[in-house]
């Protein structure tokens, strides 16, 4: 065969094994409908923050919107996940929090709109949102069990991460434009309107029905989230992955409340330099999350682990040093394609490791620690910057997270240096 067709069937065959996923037409429905509504959400939450910081001009109190946005998580992800696994069908619940959070970008338009909002509307809109995502997020990441099956769940979970990181691209750099020629308003109108376009696929979306899991009449809700919870810690796959998204995802992910300062007070940008930091996140993401969906037949490649976190944890210290535009933006973009290569590798051994009865509770722990734990570092990079200035935000991150690493592994060196050098992928669907 001459080298060209090699070559062809080569590429033919990458394609086919990166977008696999999307050849099944609930899911196919569902992605069309999340490219949508993220971008919407994405313009909603880059114009929510920049307006707390111009209504207070504090990065403390921009901290705290994320506090209170993500406490819920913190506090009842657990209980949400057991309510998931005994729910039939996920599509209920994802359809249910959807309208509500259309509800929630019309408050904002009206409140903003009619020139009412005040920092207390924010707290309290960005506090629902926060209990909304407590039982959507668990239900959505089950739901794709429903959508795709177990064979391809790791395609579906990159594909997904697409989706969510080229809104992250797109959705703060067309926020920036809007808010410069039309103002904010307009970002919150735009986000209502997404969700008639997710909650029309839902409404094509049709999955075979999952039984309920069975449950004895003397068991109660936090027996069920101890059993949950000892599960995952006797389960070594499991709780390693718990250690590291736990200090990862609290103290290196806490972008959204670094950027506005940064790009004010290091960099002397505006909003335009904020929006284009925003952007860079989701180029740095969108890259990864294609690279990651090209190899996700190869199973989960634990080396990834170090590789994302020292790039994350290395490029924050850098931070520090930098105060050009453009290499800002470049680190920045770095940052985002390795935190979204560990979030998609993280999100992956949670769904290949759990049993189908666990699913809901240990997918609400990774919400717990995705999410539920942003509150404490929204909280420390806010009163950090507050007292520190910008400039501390990134490298204060960074060197927190080095330093719980490291614990960790002095802690569990045996452990952690087993689960990292196992040469076993962990599981490799088929």
């Amino acid at each position: 065969m001459p080298l060209k067709n090699l070559l062809q069937d080569k590429l033919h065959q990458i394609i086919c094994s990166a977008f696999a996923s999307l050849q099944i037409k609930n899911f196919r429905y569902f992605w069309c409908g999340q490219c949508v509504s993220l971008i919407g959400t994405w313009m909603q939450r880059t114009a929510q923050v920049w307006l707390v910081y111009t209504l207070t001009d504090s990065p403390l109190m921009v901290g705290l919107i994320g506090v209170c946005q993500f406490l819920p998580m913190l506090l009842f992800t657990l209980f949400a996940g057991v309510i998931v696994d005994h729910y039939p069908s996920k599509k209920v619940i994802v359809v249910w929090t959807q309208f509500l959070f259309m509800l929630q970008a019309l408050a904002f338009t009206l409140l903003t709109y009619f020139d009412l909002i005040q920092y207390w509307h924010v707290f309290i809109l960005s506090a629902t949102f926060g209990i909304l995502q407590t039982f959507d997020m668990p239900a959505r990441q089950s739901f794709f069990n429903e959508l795709v099956g177990r064979q391809n769940i790791m395609n579906a979970i990159s594909l997904n991460s697409t989706i969510v990181n080229i809104a992250k691209m797109i959705g703060p750099a067309i926020a920036g434009l809007v808010m410069v020629q039309f103002g904010m308003v307009v970002c919150f109108f735009l986000n209502f309107l997404s969700f008639l376009a997710v909650l029309t696929s839902l409404h094509y979306i049709h999955p075979e029905p999952q039984p309920p899991r069975p449950r004895s009449k003397e068991r109660h809700i936090l027996a069920e989230m101890k059993e949950g919870i000892t599960y995952i810690w006797q389960n070594e796959e499991l709780k390693f992955n718990v250690l590291f998204m736990a200090i990862i995802c609290t103290f290196a992910m806490n972008t959204e409340v670094i950027n506005p300062v940064f790009a004010k007070e290091v960099l002397q940008g505006d909003s335009g330099t904020y929006t284009s930091l925003m952007s860079s996140v989701g180029v740095g993401a969108l890259f990864a999350a294609v690279y990651m969906s090209a190899r996700a037949a190869h199973g989960v490649d634990k080396r990834l682990f170090i590789l994302s976190m020292s790039l994350t944890c290395g490029l924050q210290l850098f931070l520090y040093l930098v105060t050009s535009h453009q290499l800002a933006m470049l680190c920045i973009a770095i940052i985002g394609f390795a935190n979204l290569v560990f979030m998609n590798l993280a999100n992956s051994v949670f769904q290949v490791n759990a049993e189908p009865q666990y699913r809901g509770r240990v997918m609400s722990v990774y919400a717990f620690l995705n999410q539920g734990s942003t509150p404490i570092g929204n909280f420390y990079a806010g009163a950090l910057m507050e007292h520190c200035g910008g400039v501390s935000g990134f490298p204060g991150c960074g060197l927190i997270s080095v330093f719980f690493l490291g614990l960790l592994y002095l802690l569990k060196k045996d452990q952690v240096r087993t689960w990292l050098t196992n040469t076993q992928k962990v599981k490799r669907l088929s």
